[in-house]
């Protein structure tokens, strides 16, 4: 029989703020205390299958459904594309460059020179504000907003009506051809809003990431064989690179809807799923209530997740970071995030407690599918959870 598994990340849902976080500008933030006291919070599925008696959260149930614990981010940084990169095995130790002050000239002026267009803006911005500060300009000259925020990124905004999106797809092209070397920023992302102002941001945002800078789990399992699967944004975090087949989504329940489906199909790997909203739409946002919403949706159509689940597959549930709504910053932050298991082969109620390494789930599913020789960071739990 086929084995499966799927592993969803809830972009952004930290559980508490790491011993470093203060080094981070961090220190305090904690996105699942932030949402657990708002009015709109029921994750009463997540909280069988173990969340709050994860350690540090406080509240858990008598007998959890799954394996549970809290898992340390190794690398240095707190980014979507480091995370990910770490969650499939590779620790990053040099931090992917940032701008605080905005991009060089030097990068502007040889980005202004490939595109024929001049730039609005570099500074680090919130996406929301940027597109009301720069928008009215942007229309009236057509020039291109960019921007960064404390993540490595270079970001480029512009209106549909303005910019059509493959002309914007083809400036971020550009981009992340000239961003490398010192300048090799994790991610370029193309941002295209429409409507009148203040505006209002799309779905056709599209990622342009480093490539890993070596081989990942996706490259062993695909390399062994083993079909991997994306769902929303994995294949833009891993440039394509040990991905069999790609599913790009909407939003959330796009993503949840996907992730159902593909619980239907014959396939024999992994199924890695990125749901970003909880990240982009309330995280950055600094809003509770929604980042609350967006938990309770999902964990209302998570039972369906686990019916499609056959005898062999596997469920894992983690993020990448935090991005805590409560405080000032509307950036992401330096937090443990959560692991949970959950399988017919799967031991219930066993607390993984406090690991080291997001890898250790790359090297967890990498002995699930028997390959055990790899140069890929962490330990592998799977003794400790595997009936």
């Amino acid at each position: 029989m086929n084995k499966r598994v799927f592993l969803i990340v809830l972009d952004s849902f930290g559980i508490g703020e790491m011993p470093d976080a203060e080094k981070y500008n961090d220190k305090g933030s904690n996105t699942l205390l932030s949402i657990r006291k708002s009015e709109y919070f029921n994750a009463l599925n997540l909280i069988n299958l173990g969340l709050f008696n994860i350690d540090g959260v406080g509240g858990g149930v008598d007998n959890p459904s799954g394996a549970y614990g809290r898992i340390g981010e190794s690398s240095n940084g707190k980014d979507t594309t480091v995370g990910h990169w770490e969650i499939a095995g590779i620790v990053s130790k040099k931090p992917l460059p940032t701008y605080p002050n905005g991009f060089p000239k030097e990068v502007i002026s040889k980005f202004e020179e490939l595109t024929g267009k001049k730039v609005l803006c570099n500074k680090p911005y919130s996406g929301t504000e940027v597109i009301k500060d720069y928008g009215k300009e942007h229309i009236k000259t057509g020039d291109l907003i960019v921007y960064t925020s404390q993540d490595s990124v270079f970001q480029i905004a512009s209106h549909e009506d303005v910019v059509p999106v493959k002309e914007l797809y083809r400036y971020c092209e550009i981009a992340r051809e000239l961003l490398i070397g010192e300048h090799s920023v994790g991610r370029v992302i193309a941002r295209p809003f429409t409507g009148e102002y203040p505006f209002v941001r799309t779905a056709n945002r599209h990622d342009y990431s480093l490539l890993p800078p070596s081989d990942t789990m996706l490259n062993y399992l695909k390399n062994s064989g083993y079909d991997v699967i994306s769902v929303g944004k994995i294949n833009d975090i891993f440039a394509s690179s040990g991905i069999t087949e790609s599913y790009k989504t909407k939003d959330n329940l796009d993503g949840i809807n996907k992730t159902i489906e593909l619980t239907k199909k014959d396939f024999n790997g992994l199924c890695f799923i990125n749901l970003v909203d909880f990240d982009s739409k309330y995280g950055h946002r600094n809003d509770v209530d929604g980042y609350a919403k967006a938990i309770s949706e999902f964990d209302e159509f998570l039972p369906n997740i686990i019916k499609g689940l056959n005898s062999n597959d596997i469920l894992i549930i983690t993020a990448d970071h935090g991005c805590d709504p409560s405080t000032k910053s509307t950036d992401h932050s330096r937090e443990y995030v959560p692991i949970l298991v959950y399988g017919n082969t799967i031991k219930g109620g066993v607390n993984l407690k406090t690991r080291d390494t997001f890898s250790d789930i790359a090297k967890t599913i990498l002995e699930y599918f028997n390959i055990t020789k790899s140069d890929l960071s962490g330990s592998s739990f799977l003794n400790l959870i595997k009936k």
